[in-house]
């Protein structure tokens, strides 16, 4: 673990409490400071008080789906700056690819077996 990753917060919204675990889990074990939502509103909420260096949402969640918490979470901008955003989600389709781009997400993950770390760790070499 290096310093700046150390400095890196990722919040992580998810409904499910079993996958959010492992999410934040594996960031944390990888050296980021996680914050966590279990939905939607949460994420906003979370968004707004901690001003992540990286957003990974689930989309399909309770309260405010992911795509209206990532346009909610984009109007911080000013406030926040430029937080990316990771989709994780077992629910693939191209209409959903599409409404996701539109948000400005940068990267739409398929399922958490593809491999979060490495996600990260692609958009931490494009931010350097």
């Amino acid at each position: 673990m290096t310093n700046a990753l150390a400095q890196k917060t990722i919040l992580v919204a998810e409904d499910s409490a079993d996958t959010r675990a492992v999410l934040c889990r594996t960031l944390a074990y990888q050296g980021y400071r996680v914050v966590e939502a279990g939905d939607g509103g949460e994420a906003v909420e979370v968004a707004v008080r901690e001003c992540p260096d990286l957003v990974v949402i689930d989309l399909n969640m309770p309260v405010m789906d992911g795509l209206a918490a990532t346009e909610k979470i984009r109007e911080m901008k000013e406030r926040c700056g430029d937080m990316p955003v990771v989709v994780v989600t077992a629910f693939d389709t191209y209409g959903m690819r599409e409404a996701a781009s539109e948000t400005g997400m940068r990267r739409a993950v398929e399922a958490i077996s593809e491999g979060v770390g490495h996600k990260l760790a692609t958009l931490e070499k494009r931010k350097a």
